[in-house]
């Protein structure tokens, strides 16, 4: 059989029809309640897709129904892509987990770690107990953080040293290098710039930028011709509307992108941690890429070795206890974390069934997607809801998803 996510019946792939609609059933409900304005997602088991389900309205107030190649800013689902461009560089021999940042970007060689606040209000500084390393770079445990919350004082460090008014990534990486950590190295997980700075080493590394190195490498080999750090005017009119839910007003439209601006060209400051436009049919050839080890349709794009690193847990027994995590993302046991996203090292420790070694991750305005290496399947779902009260979308589909395998078909 090709793998390359081209159409066949749910049945062929060993996915029951009324499993996938109770998938479609619940989605549906959320729209009807107008909790959702509407959703694209698609399922693809054995390297094909068994079903792509448009429900509800890419903009309300038009009426425009959602379509299968509708645009979605998918912000965090950005970061394993960049997982994926750094691994094409240490495939290149560029970089090892063990490297100290300051290797390769050596404004980071004086880094220390926040201590505080004095009495006076004075920052206090602590030389780290070892530099932080590439490694923890692509765990969230290199002690940045992204500087919207309080964090003790340091928040207004980082407000202070505005990263996001940064030129490009090179002058991003050395506003932050002129920040403290917020902790030592290796010893939290706590969610930050860690991508945004990966971006800075890609590019530095590469000589390529951003936005440049992921078009060359990893979109156009893959076919993703709807994937970019900005939208060109010609597909402005696909772009799906983006919500925020109200309790007296339910969804509200936003006219301006409240975390990172809409780009109608390649921007200089690309975001590696949230930036990129996609659709689920591009996302679909990027996650199926991943569940075959680093190729699609014959095109390789990193190494069978480089993707079974991004997808290994990199932390802990203690570390999953300790009960920290981002929004739907809670690391805990079972639940750990790779390069750029989760890994299920223990599915029903962490209470979700899906095949044990699944990576996902998800985004700031609901988009999900998951890598299910056991049971040979990938899910992309595309949202556009910016809101911390939404449902748990992934978890549902997940478990919901389980019904719908049927397990004596699998390859």
């Amino acid at each position: 059989m090709t793998r390359d996510l081209s159409p066949t019946a749910p049945a062929e792939v060993g996915l029951a029809p009324a499993g996938l609609a109770a998938i479609d059933a619940y989605l549906q409900g959320l729209v009807d309640k107008g909790v959702l304005a509407g959703l694209v997602t698609l399922t693809a088991r054995h390297g094909k897709v068994a079903h792509v389900s448009t429900l509800g309205k890419k903009e309300l107030s038009g009426g425009e129904p959602m379509a299968a190649d509708t645009m979605f800013r998918i912000f965090s689902m950005t970061k394993p892509v960049t997982a994926v461009a750094m691994m094409i560089l240490h495939d290149q021999g560029l970089w090892s987990p063990d490297d100290p940042i300051a290797r390769h970007l050596p404004e980071f060689a004086d880094v220390k770690v926040f201590g505080g606040l004095d009495a006076a209000g004075a920052v206090t500084l602590h030389d780290p107990d070892h530099a932080p390393t590439l490694g923890e770079l692509l765990t969230h445990t290199a002690g940045l953080i992204y500087g919207f919350t309080p964090a003790g004082g340091l928040e207004t460090l980082y407000q202070a040293a505005d990263v996001w008014g940064a030129a490009d990534l090179a002058e991003m990486s050395r506003r932050m290098a002129g920040l403290p950590l917020a902790f030592q190295p290796g010893t939290r997980w706590v969610y930050g710039l860690s991508m945004d700075l990966q971006g800075a080493i890609i590019e530095k590394l590469s000589g390529r930028s951003l936005p440049d190195f992921m078009r060359e490498r990893i979109f156009e080999p893959l076919g993703m011709v709807d994937t970019a750090f900005h939208t060109p005017p010609e597909k402005k009119a696909r772009l799906a509307t983006l919500y925020r839910f109200s309790a007296s007003r339910g969804l509200v439209p936003l006219a301006n992108n409240p975390l990172l601006p809409d780009h109608a060209a390649p921007p200089a400051l690309a975001s590696g941690g949230g930036g990129l436009i996609s659709t689920a049919g591009d996302y679909a050839r990027f996650a199926q890429m991943l569940l075959d080890g680093g190729e699609f349709a014959g095109r390789r794009i990193v190494s069978v070795e480089g993707v079974r690193l991004m997808m290994t847990n990199q932390l802990s027994d203690e570390m999953l206890r300790q009960g920290w995590g981002v929004g739907k993302q809670q690391i805990r046991p079972g639940f750990g974390y790779g390069f750029n996203g989760v890994v299920f090292t223990d599915p029903e420790a962490a209470g979700i069934p899906v095949g044990r070694g699944t990576y996902h991750w998800d985004g700031a305005a609901g988009t999900w997607f998951w890598v299910d290496p056991q049971n040979d399947l990938i899910f992309v779902g595309m949202v556009q809801l910016l809101s911390e009260t939404a449902p748990a979308l992934q978890a549902t589909t997940q478990t919901l998803m389980a019904d719908a395998i049927l397990q004596e078909a699998a390859a």
